[in-house]
């Protein structure tokens, strides 16, 4: 357990539980050298606290490495997230780390979670610091907003021009059709970028023609599931098909390691964009660094918190996104250059990028 425990952390591990709602919850506070630790909720049913740490390590690189003044945590609650006292226990999860917040941790939307749930905890604790990505009623910028899909949208043009493909020659297939999944799919069918395949948890939807945003957004809404979708040349398939799809990028958002040692030869993409936390063990990902384009998590996803630190500014909504750009498309630029001129892996660049970084902020926290 917790084998990336090292020098950068982690700081704190706190595992909760309330008896009269039943809540598990647990925090990782990675590393706090840069600044309060910054990271997501994650509500699932099989929300492992190693999970949580390796998310938690994560956020430490992606909130260096995108230049905030924040550290790394992450914080998950195991339970169904369509239960129908899930007020109850995410207010009772603020109770129990109220001590934390916002000193060592700052909450915010992830997998199941978003501006209704930052908001109960925000009331819960008593300060709007408590948690970003908020309802826009109580000062916050919601990540319904859009704000990681455009983070990754930006990821993808910046690996595309790297590669030299023009954008209306470009395929996409798209894995989870969430929060990030259908803002990226609005923003790049927006420049022109092709989508042929998009996949959520009930099957994949694959059509050599394109898919129409608004056609699938209105059947995910009415039917609850992409496969849905009904078009003269559409497939439907699993939702693991989806990943040896031949395309130009494929972007994976939605769980961790839905690409590892089993399905990497099937991999028929020339690029990978990250839209998910850790969608590639590392292993898997320094073997299809060898013969395709990677832009890693931390930096393709990370306009959710940048758009956070935003909020936590009090930036606006417009400025916000104008942040994202401005951090994402040189950072993307400088890993992808810096690897090819070094023969090294972008995840190897990000990382090394990030670590400087902090081990600069501990420094200058110890003395040193």
């Amino acid at each position: 357990m917790y084998s990336l425990n090292d020098k950068y952390g982690p700081e704190m591990i706190l595992q909760v539980y309330d008896q009269k709602t039943c809540m598990q919850g647990v925090v990782v506070v990675d590393n706090t050298a840069l600044g309060p630790g910054k990271g997501g909720i994650r509500y699932v049913t099989d929300i492992t606290t190693d999970e949580v740490f390796g998310l938690a390590r994560a956020m430490t690189w992606k909130n260096a490495l995108a230049g905030l003044p924040f550290g790394g945590a992450k914080a998950g609650i195991r339970g169904d997230p369509k239960a129908k006292n899930k007020e109850e226990v995410v207010r009772a999860f603020a109770r129990k780390i109220k001590d934390i917040v916002p000193g060592k941790y700052i909450a915010g939307p992830d997998m199941n979670t978003g501006k209704h749930e930052m908001g109960w905890i925000a009331d819960e604790i008593g300060t709007r610091q408590a948690s970003t990505g908020k309802p826009a009623s109580m000062g916050g910028l919601p990540h319904e907003l859009g704000s990681t899909g455009y983070g990754v949208y930006l990821a993808t043009l910046v690996t595309l021009d790297f590669m030299g493909i023009e954008y209306h020659k470009a395929t996409v297939a798209i894995e989870g059709f969430g929060n990030v999944g259908t803002f990226a799919m609005k923003f790049l069918s927006e420049k022109g970028v092709k989508v042929v395949a998009v996949s959520d948890s009930r099957g994949t939807i694959y059509d050599t023609n394109g898919i129409g945003y608004d056609k699938l957004m209105r059947t995910k809404a009415t039917r609850g599931m992409v496969i849905a979708c009904e078009g003269p040349s559409c497939k439907r398939m699993q939702p693991h098909d989806l990943f040896s799809l031949p395309v130009t990028v494929l972007i994976p958002g939605a769980r961790p390691n839905v690409i590892n040692s089993r399905n990497e030869g099937t991999i028929k993409a020339k690029a990978i964009v990250e839209a998910a936390n850790i969608p590639i063990d590392m292993e898997t990902e320094a073997k299809l660094s060898k013969r395709l384009v990677v832009m890693p998590d931390i930096i393709a996803n990370a306009g959710g918190v940048i758009s956070s630190y935003a909020e936590y500014a009090g930036i606006g909504e417009r400025e916000m996104f104008k942040l994202i750009e401005s951090k994402i498309v040189p950072n993307a630029k400088k890993v992808l250059e810096l690897a090819s001129e070094e023969n090294r892996t972008t995840r190897e660049i990000s990382l090394r990028i990030a670590r400087e970084r902090v081990e600069k902020a501990m420094q200058t926290r110890n003395g040193k």
